[in-house]
């Protein structure tokens, strides 16, 4: 048995494919299943189920597999010892961050990270947070950044920042009349929503009260559901609905006819509490706190510091 082979074991489970986990760890497929089958002849078993795609591991494998992780974290741990032992940051880290962040936080702060780390290599995923918590737990991300939605077993989250909610009216709306909102001039009709698995979705429909989105009810002919919030920042524009955006796009409204248009709330002012969420295996804590302390360093000291208000999740 040699480590090499216990990380083709994970590179099959992870991409449920001989050839692309073949092209991922930069060798032949024939050279790689030689490989996963001297493996399975040694331990007398069978690893994987060839007769599915994608490929999946057997009962007895996905054991192997979880065994092969930990002894691949452990391999790795001597060389981050060492690392921080000497001071360096080098090597790679899988970020993996929710769309209604990153589009407004990367920015911020990406830069000047990779000027001050020139030898880290960041590697970035923009995806759902069950996507991301499923993808810690199963080492395909080192650390997360997401919306707190409720405590996660074996994972630790620690905050960042309390980013307000503002509501982003469509010209003409009767709300414009107001310099402030409050939770009850909300009516869930009135909201174009992110789709089903983003946070924002649920966080929107804790706002205006709902516990559900009846389409049934609405006025309008047409329902959009978009995964992407720039594109419901758009359809606003032209009064098919109204939306929440999180206080840091309004760093990106240079229109000021757009700014008209937003409406803060008055307390208890909507929160969500957006943190990074890491698995308590991971040990390149030095990587993690230099990536934290660059996010905080564009963050406004009142988001830091302002735990008042209604903590949406």
């Amino acid at each position: 048995m040699t480590l090499t082979q216990l990380e083709y074991l994970i590179a099959i489970e992870k991409y449920g494919s001989f050839s692309i986990a073949a092209e991922k760890c930069f060798v032949t497929q024939p050279t790689l299943s030689m490989q996963v089958q001297k493996l399975e002849e040694e331990l007398d078993i069978i690893i994987f189920r060839r007769d599915k795609q994608p490929i999946v591991p057997t009962e007895i494998g996905k054991k192997v597999i979880e065994q092969a992780k930990i002894i691949l974290k452990e391999k790795e741990k001597i060389q981050i010892i060492l690392q921080i032992e000497k001071g360096e940051f080098i090597g790679s880290l899988r970020v993996a961050i929710i769309p209604t962040i990153s589009s407004y936080l990367l920015p911020m702060f990406i830069s000047n990270f990779i000027k001050k780390y020139p030898d880290v290599e960041l590697i970035i995923d923009e995806v759902t947070t069950d996507e991301i918590i499923s993808g810690i737990e199963k080492s395909y991300f080192d650390i997360g950044i997401i919306a707190l939605r409720s405590k996660y077993e074996n994972l630790i989250f620690e905050t960042l920042y309390f980013e307000p909610f503002v509501a982003f009216l469509p010209p003409g709306h009767k709300l414009m009349k107001k310099k402030k909102l409050c939770q009850d001039d909300l009516n869930v009709k009135d909201f174009l929503l992110l789709k089903e698995g983003h946070c924002l979705r649920e966080q929107t429909l804790t706002v205006c009260k709902s516990t559900e989105y009846n389409w049934i009810e609405r006025s309008n002919k047409i329902v959009f559901e978009s995964g992407n919030l720039e594109t419901l920042i758009k359809l606003v524009d032209q009064r098919f609905g109204m939306t929440l955006l999180p206080y840091l796009a309004l760093y990106y409204i240079k229109d000021k006819n757009k700014l008209n248009q937003i409406r803060e709330f008055s307390n208890p002012i909507p929160k969500r509490e957006v943190g990074i969420v890491y698995n308590k295996t991971f040990i390149r804590k030095h990587l993690l706190n230099a990536l934290k302390e660059e996010v905080l360093k564009v963050i406004p000291d009142q988001l830091k510091r302002d735990k008042s208000g209604l903590i949406v999740h």
